[in-house]
């Protein structure tokens, strides 16, 4: 895990799961709001956010969480609540190193899909700039 000057420290439980997710990809930690995003290849693919580590999830994988009878991640903004495309990961396969790269893959692969729809609706013709122009 590559850490920057300045950057809070991350704690014990961010560390087992980049050192669990190790064996399978080279993911990196960032500091994030309250918490930290977990990247592959610069691609975002986790959370860790109040001891818990969700996953991004999207048609191809949400599914599997909801049969484990997990829940997305929420949070309260301006009094109301608001839910990410990402899952709580079931416990046990946080210590489980290859439970747990099984459910990273298929996550690696909802961010791939999510970063692939937002670069080809980017390139649509006509498409204004940021700048409006």
């Amino acid at each position: 895990m590559r850490r920057r000057r300045g950057a809070a420290e991350p704690g014990e439980a961010i560390e087992h799961v980049v050192d669990q997710l190790g064996g399978w990809s080279r993911v990196e930690a960032r500091r994030m709001f309250s918490g930290y995003g977990l990247f592959r290849d610069g691609l975002m693919f986790g959370l860790f956010v109040r001891d818990t580590l969700h996953f991004k999830t999207d048609d191809g994988n949400r599914g599997d969480y909801e049969a484990a009878g997990m829940a997305p991640f929420r949070y309260r903004r301006g009094g109301r609540t608001v839910a990410l495309g990402y899952h709580a990961v079931p416990a046990e396969a946080v210590d489980d190193p290859d439970m747990l790269a099984a459910w990273a893959e298929k996550s690696f692969a909802a961010a791939a899909r999510k970063a692939a729809d937002a670069r080809r609706r980017a390139a649509r013709p006509g498409r204004r700039t940021a700048r409006g122009r």
